[in-house]
């Protein structure tokens, strides 16, 4: 049984801890409450390229110091940026928690920045967002974001654009650092066999440089754009990636979403999987994901085909989405999926890293704990009501966007502008 516990330092960073006590390894997370979504338009790729950047050295180590610090011990460290936060972690053996804590504490409480770094780094990330391009999965989410989000900062690029990187200066990084990276905008997570009482002295220590300061980022929710487009581009194979609306990460039906995502593309046995790939052999990659933010979401569906199969497979991602419509779901069918995504529940559970992210995240959301046998109860609670009163908020298929991208495709954009998602095509 894991213990939670949580204190709020004096200057407001927060410290939740989960004490895994047959565990052998300790996972470390330090959140900063900001991300693609809060960037000014002028600079958007600065959140992730001061992610970047911290890694270039702090004012007692250089990057290569940082970098063997935990590397000769066996652990982890590395960091990441999305539309809403930044997080830096590391994973180390349980002996070693208190150098993993300071070390993650040295990149986010004392970057040092020179303008030679800067200047190198900046290459970096333009080769970053080059290579970006070249990955077929990456540019069409990007196309996707960008069109169902559009004029709204989450339908921004993480890595931004190379024009906004190459007019990026030394001084606008560090003033954003210095105005985001501090108080109540802080969050450090720790799962694995740790005493809380120890993490908070050692963080109090490691975070008393830092202001006592909450920044009230302004967020407005989005709305969805219906949006209908086709890309040209040279490539393999034709690319497609559909989605509608759907739950944020707070709403009541999150859970009846996962449901719906496992059932409907989320792994081998799903009815996209098995329709696509396994029936008719049209796609090697077929999933569906559901992507969650704080107060909105979407429910994505991705396949790449042979060009000449494209609207075929358009065609039956049509007619699976229209019968999970009419039909809903048979109770079999909940009971099987609630199954699955309890058990990756579980297992998952056992792994510190997976738990330090939930801690981070459900502290960021919801300002509380939620354990693992919290979130099974929820699951429990879902039944084919609870599923269908889902369907009936978040599945509306008038909403559904499309964007294909691939050669030769530019000829199916008619087409597809005029495709009822709501109706069954005739045979």
């Amino acid at each position: 049984m894991s213990t939670f516990k949580k204190s709020v330092l004096s200057n407001g960073v927060r410290v939740v801890t989960e004490n895994h006590t047959h565990s052998k390894s300790v996972a470390i997370g330090i959140w900063v409450l900001t991300g693609t979504r809060d960037e000014p338009e002028s600079d958007v790729g600065i959140s992730h390229f001061l992610e970047h950047l911290v890694f270039k050295g702090t004012k007692t180590r250089n990057a290569y110091q940082l970098a063997k610090s935990l590397e000769s011990l066996g652990g982890d460290l590395n960091a990441y940026t999305t539309r809403e936060y930044t997080n830096y972690h590391c994973q180390v053996l349980k002996e070693d928690w208190k150098i993993g804590l300071e070390i993650l504490s040295d990149l986010v409480c004392n970057m040092q920045l020179k303008q030679k770094d800067f200047e190198l780094e900046k290459k970096v990330i333009l080769q970053e967002i080059a290579m970006s391009d070249d990955s077929d999965e990456e540019i069409i989410y990007d196309y996707f974001y960008e069109e169902v989000y559009k004029g709204h900062p989450l339908g921004r690029q993480i890595l931004g654009k190379s024009q906004t990187i190459q007019k990026m200066t030394q001084k606008k990084v560090v003033d954003y650092y210095k105005t985001y990276y501090q108080g109540k905008n802080l969050i450090v997570s720790v799962a694995g066999p740790v005493n809380h009482d120890e993490i908070v002295i050692a963080a109090q220590k490691l975070f008393k440089t830092r202001k006592k300061f909450e920044l009230k980022n302004v967020r407005k929710a989005p709305k969805w754009k219906v949006s209908r487009k086709v890309f040209e581009k040279e490539m393999e194979q034709g690319h497609i990636l559909m989605g509608l609306p759907a739950t944020s990460f707070p709403d009541q039906y999150r859970f009846e979403a996962f449901i719906v995502n496992s059932l409907l593309g989320g792994g081998m046995t799903s009815r996209l999987y098995q329709s696509i790939r396994e029936k008719q052999g049209l796609a090697y990659s077929v999933f569906s994901s559901l992507n969650t933010n704080v107060d909105s979401g979407n429910l994505t569906i991705y396949a790449g085909t042979d060009v000449s199969k494209v609207k075929k497979v358009v065609h039956i991602i049509a007619d699976e989405l229209l019968k999970l419509k009419i039909e809903g779901f048979k109770a079999s069918d909940i009971k099987l999926f609630k199954k699955q995504v309890r058990g990756q529940l579980v297992m998952g559970s056992e792994d510190t890293e997976n738990r330090m992210s939930s801690l981070g995240v459900n502290e960021m959301i919801f300002g509380e704990y939620r354990s693992v046998e919290h979130v099974i109860q929820a699951i429990d609670l879902v039944t084919e009501k609870s599923v269908a009163a889902y369907m009936k908020d978040h599945f509306d298929l008038s909403q559904v966007s499309v964007v294909l991208m691939g050669p030769k495709l530019k000829v199916h954009e008619e087409w597809l502008k005029k495709y009822d998602f709501t109706k069954k095509r005739n045979a």
